[in-house]
C-alpha cells in the first residue's frame, strides 16, 4: 500500500475525530503547540546565533516575535492593562501566576526589555526548547538541591542590579489551574529584598473558559459544537499592578511581604477571572499564602 493515501487516510481521521471529539480536540491542539514550540525554538536559535552570536538577554526580543505569532493559531487576544508599570528602566522582579503550558505566550505578550525567567533546569535539556531558553539568558535552578539554587540566586541578585536586568518568576512553583493561587514560595521575595529592587505583580485571567487539562478542552464554547484547530479560544485579561517597593526591608520583612502580593494578586484574579472558580472560591475569601 502506498505511504501517501495512508497518511491522507489517517489525516482525515484525526480531523473526523477532532470533528467529534473534545478531547481529540484538546490533544490535537496541545500537539500542535508542542510542535510550534519545538520548530520555533530550532528557527528563533539560529537567528538568535546569526544575529548575537551567543547567550544574551537581547535575544528575548528574537524569542518574544516568534512565540507572540503563537495566539494567531489559536485566536487568543490578551488584553493588557497598565502595561507602562513594566517598562520603567530600573531592574525589578516580576511575579506572576502560572496556570498552563500556554502561559508563555501570555508572558511574551508582555515581556519588557531586559527581562530574564528563572527556570527549572530540566528544561533545559528539551533540546531547541532549551536551547532557545539558554540562548536567551533564562537562569535554571536545580530544586532538588537548595544549595545550589540559593547560589544561582545570590549571583542573580548582584547580576541584576550590576547589568539593569527585571527577572521574571512563577512564585507558585508549579503549573496551577484549580481557579485560584496557591501559597507562595518565597525565592522571589528574598531575591527583591537582596537586591533592594521593588516587586512588579502581573496577573492572568482565568484560561479554564477556554482550556482545561481535567476535562479535556480546548475551545472557547466547549458546550457548543466542536470547531477546528485554528478556531478562536478566548481572551485572556493581563493586569500589571502597582509596583511593592522593598527598599529599606530585610529578611525579616519577607512573610509579611509574600502576604501583601498574594493578597493583591489573588484579589485581581478572581476580579479579572469572568468564569466561577472551580473550588467555590470568591473574592474575599481567605487561602493564605505559606509562612
Amino acid at each position: 500500500m502506498e505511504l501517501w493515501p495512508c497518511l491522507a487516510a489517517a489525516l482525515l481521521l484525526l480531523l473526523l475525530l477532532v470533528q467529534l471529539s473534545r478531547a481529540a480536540e484538546f490533544y490535537a491542539k496541545v500537539a500542535l503547540y508542542c510542535a510550534l514550540c519545538f520548530t520555533v525554538s530550532a528557527v528563533a536559535s539560529l537567528v538568535c546565533l546569526l544575529r548575537h552570536g551567543g547567550r544574551t538577554v537581547e535575544n528575548m526580543s528574537i524569542i518574544g516575535w516568534f512565540v507572540r505569532s503563537f495566539k494567531y493559531f489559536y485566536g487568543l487576544r490578551f488584553e493588557v492593562r497598565d502595561p507602562r508599570r513594566l517598562q520603567e528602566a530600573r531592574p525589578c522582579v516580576i511575579v506572576s501566576n502560572h496556570q498552563s503550558i500556554l502561559d508563555m505566550m501570555g508572558l511574551m505578550e508582555v515581556l519588557p526589555e531586559r527581562c530574564v525567567q528563572i527556570a527549572k533546569r530540566e528544561l533545559l535539556f528539551l533540546g531547541p526548547v532549551g536551547l532557545i531558553m539558554y540562548l536567551g539568558g533564562v537562569f535554571f535552578i536545580n530544586r532538588q538541591r537548595s544549595s545550589t539554587a540559593m547560589t544561582v540566586m545570590a549571583d542573580l541578585g548582584e547580576r541584576m542590579v550590576r547589568e539593569n536586568l527585571k527577572v521574571w518568576i512563577y512564585p507558585e512553583g508549579t503549573r496551577n489551574d484549580n481557579g485560584d493561587l496557591l501559597p507562595f514560595k518565597k525565592g522571589a521575595f528574598y531575591l527583591a529584598v537582596q537586591a533592594q529592587v521593588p516587586i512588579v505583580p502581573v496577573v492572568y485571567s482565568s484560561f479554564s473558559s477556554f482550556y482545561n487539562t481535567k476535562k479535556k478542552f480546548f475551545t472557547s464554547a466547549p458546550h457548543r459544537p466542536l470547531r477546528s484547530v485554528a478556531s478562536p479560544t478566548g481572551t485572556v485579561t493581563v493586569q500589571v499592578l502597582e509596583a511593592i517597593p522593598t527598599s529599606g526591608l530585610t529578611a525579616a520583612d519577607v512573610p509579611a511581604l509574600v502576604d501583601t502580593c498574594h493578597r493583591a494578586m489573588r484579589t485581581t484574579f478572581l476580579h479579572i477571572s469572568k468564569t466561577p472558580q472551580e473550588n467555590g472560591a470568591t473574592a474575599g475569601s481567605g487561602v493564605q499564602p505559606a509562612q
